[in-house]
């Protein structure tokens, strides 16, 4: 099965192309969420680069199924990403799978932590508030939700969390200062370079799901915004 991968969920654009669980290729973009201007161009650059179509005039006849993060994130962002995949499989007849942007993030933390933490993954929702939800290690060895996914300030949040956590993404980043105050000496934040969602582990999840019966509708599938924008409030 091969698998297209996407995440336009931030300021970042992430394309991927996986051959059932083997990642064939991958490219990140810091696009600044000019995901309109580079989404397209960046996915035709990795189907010519690893060359799985011989038919020019069908470049993307090969893929089985397209993966793509349905939110919380960038409204924009969500908005490009949805209906570029929508679009091309509708096109193809295809099957897509939304995976979320939160669950997304996860692996990043999974690849080279194994103690028994809580892990955090926040993500900028602008406003002073970050949206966010809690995952613990199950007896498999893998993440699990505890905590459903959710819109709140940081500051609030953070002070309901017990024990030792792991927090990640663009909203660790950015309220670094105040976690290191509210959950002093119990806090770890990952790394700069694995506060991304990386579109291999979108497509990764993608599959989990597909193979799970979780596919979603091309006709009614839209992002996971967890509040309304400004404009839907004007």
């Amino acid at each position: 099965m091969i698998i297209l991968a996407i995440d336009t969920s931030s300021k970042t654009t992430s394309v991927a192309l996986l051959e059932d669980s083997c990642i064939l290729s991958e490219l990140f973009l810091n696009s600044g969420r000019k995901h309109a201007e580079t989404l397209l161009p960046v996915i035709g650059k990795l189907v010519d680069s690893v060359g799985i179509s011989t038919e020019r005039k069908a470049p993307f006849s090969e893929i089985d199924l397209f993966a793509f993060t349905v939110g919380p994130g960038s409204f924009t962002g969500l908005r490009v990403g949805a209906s570029t995949v929508k679009g091309l499989a509708f096109v193809l007849q295809k099957p897509a799978v939304g995976v979320c942007t939160l669950d997304a993030l996860i692996p990043n933390v999974t690849n080279i932590h194994t103690e028994t933490v809580t892990v955090c993954p926040m993500v900028d929702a602008g406003r002073g508030e970050i949206y966010t939800a809690l995952y613990t290690l199950c007896e498999n060895g893998i993440y699990e939700k505890s905590l459903s996914e959710r819109v709140v300030r940081p500051q609030e949040f953070l002070r309901s969390i017990s024990g030792r956590v792991i927090f990640l993404g663009d909203g660790a980043e950015k309220y670094r200062g105040t976690i290191g105050d509210i959950v002093p000496g119990r806090s770890f934040i990952m790394p700069a370079h694995l506060n991304h969602v990386r579109a291999g582990s979108v497509g990764l999840l993608g599959r989990k799901k597909f193979y799970n019966g979780d596919i979603s509708d091309i006709m009614t599938v839209a992002p996971d915004y967890l509040r309304a924008s400004y404009l839907e409030k004007t």
